[in-house]
C-alpha cells in the first residue's frame, strides 16, 4: 500500500467530524506516554468534553476523574476503553447501565463477553483506535 494519505478520503465537513461529544475514558492515566492519556489530550484538542475514569486517580490533564462509571452523571456519547478484558468484564453491568451511544475497544482491550452484553442492550461498539479515529476525522 505504501504511503497512502488517508486524510484525502475523509469528508472533513461531515457532521460526525464536527459534533462535540461527551467521551468517557475508561482506564485514564496521568502518565503522558500512556495511550489513554494521549487520547484524553487529543479529545480535548478536538473540542470534546472528556470524563476520565479511574478508581485511584484524582486528576488527569487538569480534569477531575470519576472513580467509577456509576459516578458519571452526564449522557455519554462515546465510552473509549483502555483496560483489559480482565478489568472490563466486572464492569459489564456498569457499562450497560451507562448506556453510551457507542463503545470503542482500543487495541488490547477486546472482550467477547462485553460484546455480547452490549449487543443484547442495543449499544453499538467497535474495535478501533481512538487516536486513529480522531486523527483521520472518523471519530
Amino acid at each position: 500500500m505504501g504511503n497512502v494519505d488517508f486524510r484525502r478520503f475523509v469528508d472533513h465537513d461531515s457532521p460526525m467530524n464536527t459534533k462535540k461529544q461527551t467521551v468517557a475514558v475508561l482506564g485514564a492515566s496521568p502518565k503522558p506516554e500512556r495511550y489513554s492519556n494521549k487520547a484524553i489530550r487529543l479529545l480535548l484538542e478536538h473540542g470534546h468534553d472528556v470524563i476520565p475514569v479511574h478508581p485511584a486517580i484524582d486528576s488527569v490533564e487538569g480534569l477531575p476523574v470519576s472513580r467509577s462509571l456509576l459516578e458519571v452523571v452526564k449522557r455519554v456519547d462515546t465510552l473509549t476503553v483502555y483496560v483489559s478484558a480482565k478489568l472490563s468484564s466486572p464492569l459489564k453491568d456498569e457499562i450497560v447501565q451507562l448506556k453510551p451511544g457507542r463503545v470503542i475497544f482500543n487495541p488490547g482491550t477486546e472482550n467477547a463477553e462485553l460484546y455480547r452484553a452490549l449487543s443484547a442492550a442495543g449499544i453499538s461498539f467497535e474495535e478501533a483506535c481512538t487516536l486513529v479515529l480522531l486523527n483521520s476525522g472518523q471519530f
